[in-house]
């Protein structure tokens, strides 16, 4: 797929053109960095950023829920960044499970396709990080919970033929109410491909032998990420209990 391909495939899509839109956008200044969103977005707040763009707290005055707007900033620089907007937002379109991250909007307050640089993806907000989570005291119905909830969203998500390639911690999210989703799909690809998927994806920690090898893989590669974020997970969890069982002996 070419950048003008993703670009086009992109902006014909269903998001708001400053056109159709005129006079809803308004500019804040988050950090660094400069949001331009619709109205309806308010109360934005710096929650997290990575290698893809800045994320935002928000509150959605029309569905009055708070939300999470994430900032792609210049998405289509190059091909590389194209190909991995273009599957995220591809990707979270056609998903559709509980335990998945659920795409509410897209826009871009640029008039015309040609000076479109900008994208903006607003997604359901969460409570924190499955890297903030293994820290806390939860109990074995809590943790078994929050196990379950992984392992359905990965086999929902290869029962669609969708490989993650960058499963980990800080791309799972959780709610108070122990509610769990996957995001950040920039690196996913369909299992039914026939283009050779590049071994350097996944942050490295995470990698299976299928990937560390240059071996080809496709679904099978997502278990060895799987067990990875367990083992971490049961681990830190086991750590907790042992360091608090100490305490008490103490």
């Amino acid at each position: 797929m070419t950048l003008e391909i993703a670009v086009r495939a992109v902006g014909t899509s269903s998001c708001h053109r400053m056109s159709e839109t005129e006079g809803q956008f308004y500019s804040v200044q988050v950090g660094d960095s400069t949001f331009t969103v619709l109205k309806r977005y308010q109360q934005l707040r710096a929650i997290g950023s990575g290698a893809q763009g800045i994320v935002c707290s928000a509150m959605d005055t029309v569905l009055g829920i708070p939300v999470a707007v994430k900032k792609l900033c210049r998405p289509f620089q190059n091909q590389t960044h194209a190909k991995r907007a273009y599957r995220e937002l591809v990707l979270l379109k056609c998903v559709n499970h509980k335990n998945i991250i659920r795409l509410i909007n897209v826009f871009t307050p640029q008039k015309s396709l040609e000076e479109f640089q900008d994208l903006y993806l607003v997604m359901e907000l969460m409570d924190a990080s499955l890297c903030q989570v293994i820290h806390m005291d939860l109990d074995h119905e809590r943790m078994s919970y929050l196990l379950y909830q992984i392992l359905c969203g990965i086999r929902h998500l290869h029962s669609a033929g969708i490989i993650h390639r960058d499963l980990k911690p800080s791309n799972i999210v959780v709610k108070s109410d122990c509610t769990l989703k996957i995001l950040d799909f920039g690196l996913a690809r369909t299992a039914c491909t026939n283009f050779m998927m590049t071994p350097y994806v996944v942050t490295r920690y995470y990698r299976a032998p299928e990937v560390i090898l240059g071996m080809k893989y496709k679904e099978n590669g997502e278990q060895d990420k799987q067990a990875a974020v367990l083992i971490q997970y049961l681990n830190t969890c086991v750590s907790s209990i042992s360091k608090s069982m100490a305490f008490v002996e103490r």
